[in-house]
């Protein structure tokens, strides 16, 4: 009897030490964050491209805060002369205004669309070397994971890669490696006209 339970405590306790060693192999995994987001938009193109972009939405909102400036003054006149204006007169005022007023609009909304493609243009190219500077970084120390920081709630300083990355990149680290994903978001949105017949 003395032998089988000895065998049973032996199995037993070799099936410990197998599942132990397996949770210390798993335990020891590296794992780092990376803020992607800043990390594409802190490297020398990303500020480039953010210069470029931010060209682009000052001039197009400068246009925008234009004609909405002179629609403004155009239904601060049509107030003035409310009782002065026969009603005809006074109705096909407004129906130009009002005009006017969603074709300034639909100019927003072209211009939302117009920034958004010129910052998918401009970024995609940084997105696709910051994630082949990634990749290459965990390949070369051994990380098993990065995860994006924003996916988590919190992460310790010591695993955030992302002042590393940003400078892997600018010294020449994001030559041209092929990574499949979205651009990021974030250009600024011109302000939308305020529609007051």
């Amino acid at each position: 009897m003395t032998t089988r339970f000895s065998a049973r405590a032996l199995l037993a306790a070799a099936l410990t030490s197998v599942t132990l060693v397996s949770a210390s192999a798993a335990a020891e995994g590296k794992i780092a964050v990376v803020d992607t987001q800043r990390a594409i938009m802190e490297t020398e193109d990303g500020l480039r491209a953010q210069a470029t972009l931010k060209k682009l939405f000052d001039k197009r909102q400068r246009e925008l805060d234009k004609k909405q400036e002179e629609l403004q003054k155009e239904r601060e006149d049509i107030e003035k002369q409310r009782d002065v204006l026969s009603k005809n007169a006074l109705s096909k005022r407004v129906e130009k205004w009002q005009r006017e007023m969603m074709q300034l609009q639909t100019v927003f909304v072209d211009y939302n669309k117009e920034l958004q493609k010129k910052q998918n243009e401009l970024t995609q190219p940084v997105f696709t070397k910051v994630m082949g500077v990634i990749r290459r970084m965990a390949t070369t120390e051994g990380y098993d994971l990065v995860v994006d920081k924003q996916a988590v709630p919190y992460v310790r300083s010591d695993l955030d890669l992302t002042d590393r990355i940003i400078t892997l990149y600018n010294q020449g680290g994001g030559a041209d490696p092929k990574a499949p994903g979205p651009a990021p978001k974030g250009a600024p949105a011109p302000k939308a006209p305020a529609a007051k017949p």
